[in-house]
């Protein structure tokens, strides 16, 4: 196994939605053992801290139907600017959340050093709407429609280009909670997405195989990132998330796809968000975020 410098870093974000306690998570992580899991494996890892968050009121703007958007466009480009920093000296970035919003800044600091970035988004959600889908006005709901191009201009511009990444590059994986626009918005560009319909018929260890010839055929993409929400998982494993939607994926089946996904070798920068303790049992679910780590890391039983 080739021997990784991993940086971590932590963005206490819980402005992307409305529900504080998030903004915890990477502490939550951080307890739960990451840094000695990882070391365990062989990796060299360097904390690098967190991210600087601003204070926001928690309101939404009437004219732009999102919340709190001058802060998550901060905190978004200090991270971005962040991970490029990191993965231009090798490293392999390794991000903690924190609400999924974060992903916008996490997507714009490694996608700048690729010509085609390929994602894996492990998520009950499809995190696609924009302003004027969005039936809450969250942003931590509208990354990936941010990602590509779609939303508002402060969002879709961080680090000053757009978009990220094609939406023929992205692979969902987990989805069983989406919203009508969202919908429309997956079949007219036509994204990859392997709900909890596809994975009970397929079973896990199908639906990673697929998603990785997908992705690595006729060399679509030079490198792929993997954004990790902890509700993507079901809630009896994983209670500390914001957004829990039941009848998820199983702990042993999200095992499995961090173990196939190192054995394949194509992830080069990763992110674990949604954990939040407040909402938690004992730790449980930052506790589930550092063992898939591990697994992706490649940790094994024997």
């Amino acid at each position: 196994m080739n021997k990784l410098n991993v940086s971590i870093i932590g963005v206490p974000m819980d402005h992307g939605q409305n529900r504080r306690g998030v903004d915890m998570g990477p502490s939550a992580i951080r307890y739960a053992g990451v840094v000695e899991r990882i070391e365990a494996l062989g990796h060299t890892v360097t904390d690098e801290g967190d991210i600087q968050i601003g204070h926001a009121d928690g309101s939404i703007d009437t004219e732009t139907n999102l919340r709190n958007l001058k802060v998550v466009t901060d905190a978004t480009e200090a991270l971005g600017a962040k991970v490029f920093e990191v993965a231009e000296a090798g490293n392999f970035p390794l991000v903690l959340g924190g609400d999924h919003s974060i992903a916008i800044g996490t997507l714009a600091g490694i996608s700048e050093r690729h010509e085609n970035l390929g994602v894996i988004w492990y998520d009950a959600h499809a995190d696609m709407n924009t302003s004027d889908t969005s039936p809450s006005g969250n942003i931590h709901g509208m990354p990936l429609a941010a990602s590509f191009g779609l939303g508002h201009e402060q969002l879709t511009n961080i680090r000053g280009y757009s978009p990220k990444v094609k939406p023929e590059n992205i692979v969902i994986i987990g989805a069983r909670s989406v919203d009508p626009g969202e919908r429309e918005l997956i079949k007219e560009r036509g994204i990859r997405v392997y709900s909890m319909h596809e994975l009970d018929k397929m079973g896990m260890d199908a639906v990673i195989d697929d998603a990785i010839h997908y992705l690595k055929e006729e060399r679509r993409t030079d490198a792929v990132h993997l954004s990790l929400d902890l509700d993507g998982i079901d809630p009896m494993y994983t209670p500390g998330v914001g957004t829990p939607v039941p009848g998820g994926i199983t702990y042993r089946e999200s095992h499995l796809a961090m173990e196939l996904l190192h054995d394949a070798g194509i992830i080069t920068s990763a992110e674990f968000v949604e954990v939040n303790p407040i909402l938690d049992e004992k730790n449980r679910t930052a506790d589930v975020a550092v063992a898939l780590i591990g697994s992706l890391l490649g940790e094994k039983l024997l």
